[in-house]
């Protein structure tokens, strides 16, 4: 029958199609496993980390890694009471291990010590190196949630946050993972925050913690003295309560924009709100950039993001494209008043999949502080045009018409 010979030729169209797809893919990475074994030694432009106040708390803005664990080493060999660390990537390698070996002193001196880091986000690290202690209280964020039900919302995202608090007198939070690679070849941002900020961001480990409740584990208790006049607010995504508010966060401060809006990220798959919003904002005048690397650590990511591309520069979106490295923040700033550091990409793993913490900050001092930092990021960066990339080789587009379907999941 007719209907029999039409639902023989889509099914061989679909495999068809999804051959091509998987064969672009495994191509992608080939060329991109070369490129990575002639790689030439990293060298990027690095802003000093100096603090900031910001109301009642101080923020430090941390672009190179180094520095970041040099501070964070130091703060739990500091401690006195408690240290609260979450990660999602945690190597075996020297920085790892220097962060195992500060928690197990921590630990024998008396400190409370939890840990989170996510299970298949280390899934290639050896499963002793998170054998600890039975001093120190260690959870693992699992592959599977829910039983049977893991693939329902509420059971699904990985734990992307990257935090750490001390004492409940310092924390720190942003896009940096745990590993030597991240402490010299990467440029990401992190941020450490003293003041009332803290609490806000002790209290979002203490909420993750208290989610999973396990016999061996403690319950912890909630931070008393939360501040209503902080200038730093913390938005946390939270797929088990089936709460994102990162994704609105993002959408309101662009909205409000008047004079600029200064991203850097990443991964950019932005949903089609997102770039209605960035367009609509060139549209009423206001300077809209976005860095981005040139090639970033997940070549076929690179390729489904660029469909997006065109739509953002006809648009008059200024897309720059890192050169050398790794760019690895999650970043904006907003005008001359707002901005965001945390662990959320512009995708949709981050914003209505992942566990994720951000700090906003409506403050002008870190505002200008994140201005400096993006102006020296756009000293090593090249400016993409529409002009460019109109002019790309068929085969090119052709392969990333193929690949845009994958960008609702990634």
């Amino acid at each position: 029958m007719w209907w029999r010979r039409l639902g023989r030729l889509v099914r061989r169209a679909l495999l068809t199609v999804l051959g091509l797809q998987l064969g672009t893919m495994i191509v992608l990475l080939l060329i991109d496993n070369r490129r990575k074994k002639n790689r030439a030694p990293v060298v990027f432009p690095k802003a000093p980390a100096v603090p900031v106040q910001a109301g009642d708390s101080e923020i430090t803005v941390y672009t190179y890694g180094q520095d970041l664990y040099r501070d964070m080493l130091s703060a739990i060999d500091a401690a006195t009471g408690r240290i609260y660390l979450e990660t999602f990537i945690w190597k075996n390698d020297p920085i790892g291990r220097a962060f195992k070996r500060a928690l197990v002193r921590a630990a024998n001196r008396g400190v409370a010590v939890y840990v989170v880091f996510d299970e298949f986000a280390n899934l290639v690290v050896p499963r002793r190196f998170f054998r600890f202690p039975r001093t120190i209280h260690v959870k693992h964020h699992p592959l599977f949630v829910g039983g049977w039900g893991f693939w329902l919302p509420r059971n699904t995202g990985r734990n992307h946050r990257k935090l750490m608090v001390v004492d409940g007198q310092v924390a720190f939070v942003g896009g940096y993972n745990i590993g030597a690679l991240y402490a010299t070849d990467w440029r990401d941002t992190h941020v450490r925050v003293t003041g009332d900020g803290v609490a806000e961001l002790e209290n979002a480990f203490v909420d993750y913690w208290n989610l999973w409740p396990r016999r061996r584990h403690p319950e912890l208790a909630d931070p008393r003295h939360r501040s209503w006049h902080s200038a730093i607010r913390v938005h946390r995504n939270v797929p088990r309560q089936l709460v994102y508010p990162i994704r609105n966060m993002y959408l309101d401060a662009i909205d409000r924009a008047d004079q600029r809006v200064w991203l850097t990220h990443a991964y950019l798959i932005p949903d089609g709100d997102l770039v209605d919003t960035l367009v609509d904002a060139v549209e009423r005048g206001v300077d809209v950039r976005i860095i981005v690397p040139e090639r970033s650590n997940h070549i076929v990511a690179d390729w489904v993001a660029r469909g997006c591309y065109r739509t953002l520069l006809a648009g008059g979106v200024r897309l720059f494209l890192y050169q050398g490295a790794m760019v690895h923040a999650k970043t904006a700033l907003i005008d001359r008043t707002w901005a965001t550091v945390g662990t959320a990409n512009l995708d949709r793993l981050s914003l209505t999949g992942n566990y994720e913490i951000n700090i906003e900050v409506i403050d002008k001092n870190l505002n200008a502080k994140m201005a400096e930092v993006f102006e020296l990021d756009l000293s090593n960066c090249r400016e993409l045009t529409l002009d460019e990339w109109v002019r790309r080789p068929l085969m090119v587009k052709f392969s990333e018409a193929l690949l845009r379907p994958f960008s609702p999941f990634l």
